[in-house]
């Protein structure tokens, strides 16, 4: 990316920012004491965005230099993900940096009868799952009881009872998302059961 375009995608996330929160070319320039006309110049590009006034805008928007400055390309909407494979059991992670974020973990996962689930491979943590099966029929462990998942249909649970998810006559492939508390518990089984060597 050139410098001209960056400079322009800085000057849009600015007046994005200021935008969003509602705010006047007065009302931001007094929070990064900059005067009205010398906001306007650099949010229509008449004027340089010197350093300093960036780390004071960046400031007064409550965001990061690095945030405004980010380069724009595909990679920031783009995910490529990478399939990790267990026995009957292959996953895709379809979000990224849920740690960072605070938010939920996205996956797809392709579940076949090979997976052992049911009495002795129930796990149990806090937190809350939901998937939505978009092939085959999942067959839910939940507690003593279980539940066919057809194709359309999704099913959630809290997953403080014990729970595993297979597949019912074949394979069943599912969009799934986990909250913080089930995205650590599934890392950590996965790594548990990932062979040595």
């Amino acid at each position: 990316m050139s410098q001209v375009d960056l400079s322009e995608v800085v000057r849009q996330r600015i007046r994005g920012l200021r935008q969003a929160r509602g705010w006047s070319l007065d009302a931001l320039a007094a929070r990064c004491h900059l005067s009205p006309s010398t906001l306007s110049r650099i949010e229509t590009g008449h004027r340089r965005i010197d350093l300093d006034q960036l780390v004071a805008l960046a400031r007064a928007l409550d965001t990061t230099i690095d945030q405004l400055v980010e380069p724009v390309d595909d990679a920031d909407v783009i995910i490529r993900p990478m399939r990790h494979q267990e026995p009957g059991l292959a996953t895709w992670v379809l979000s990224r940096d849920t740690a960072q974020r605070g938010g939920n973990l996205v996956a797809k996962m392709r579940i076949t009868p090979e997976r052992r689930t049911g009495p002795g491979h129930l796990s149990v943590h806090p937190g809350r799952e939901w998937f939505f099966v978009l092939s085959g029929t999942a067959l839910l462990h939940l507690g003593e009881r279980q539940i066919a998942v057809g194709t359309g249909n999704a099913a959630e649970f809290s997953t403080m009872i014990p729970h595993s998810i297979g597949a019912l006559n074949g394979p069943v492939e599912i969009l799934t998302i986990f909250d913080q508390d089930g995205e650590r518990a599934h890392a950590q089984s996965s790594h548990d059961s990932t062979p040595e060597g």
